[in-house]
């Protein structure tokens, strides 16, 4: 259910066979993503890593959870954004770019839109609750009051394999 204007990072282009350049900020947020999805793993929580990204610097980070904490809404697209709205003193998160390894479930899809984030930059899709794209498009939904701009699957290989790896050595 990949929508019109939904911009893949790395995605053919208008079906001419062209890949997407993938902006190098972009691979830098992912980046940073990637790290906190690694120290998620290391921890023994679902790889999800998120960083808040404004004007070129980190102003928020985190990685699931919900182990940790015994709560199953501690996920990073959340506490990412708490924490970015804390250091920057605000209430809205307009100016600001959301890097995270895997697409946003309901939760944090609607979490994304009340913190009014500019852009969201995910890595892997998620089939089963992806909420930017997969199996609906909460953070574009036409009816809200706010829709945000979105690039998916850049460094979506590596986001994919880091939680493959995971699952597989749960098994």
């Amino acid at each position: 259910m990949r929508k019109a204007g939904h911009k893949e990072g790395g995605g053919r282009e208008g079906g001419k066979g062209r890949a997407r350049p993938v902006a190098v900020e972009d691979l830098a947020g992912m980046q940073a993503a990637l790290v906190e999805a690694r120290a998620a793993a290391a921890g023994e929580e679902v790889p999800v890593g998120a960083a808040v990204v404004r004007d070129g610097a980190i102003v928020g980070r985190a990685h699931n959870e919900t182990v940790a904490r015994r709560d199953p809404t501690a996920h990073a697209e959340l506490l990412a954004i708490q924490r970015a709205l804390a250091a920057l003193g605000a209430d809205r998160l307009d100016d600001c770019t959301l890097y995270v390894t895997l697409e946003p479930c309901a939760q944090c899809a609607g979490a994304i839109v009340l913190a009014k984030v500019g852009r969201l930059v995910f890595g892997a899709y998620d089939p089963k609750v992806g909420m930017c794209g997969s199996i609906g498009d909460l953070v574009r939904h036409p009816r809200l009051n706010h829709r945000v701009e979105v690039v998916s699957g850049v460094e979506a290989a590596a986001c994919g394999e880091l939680l493959q790896g995971f699952f597989r050595a749960k098994r």
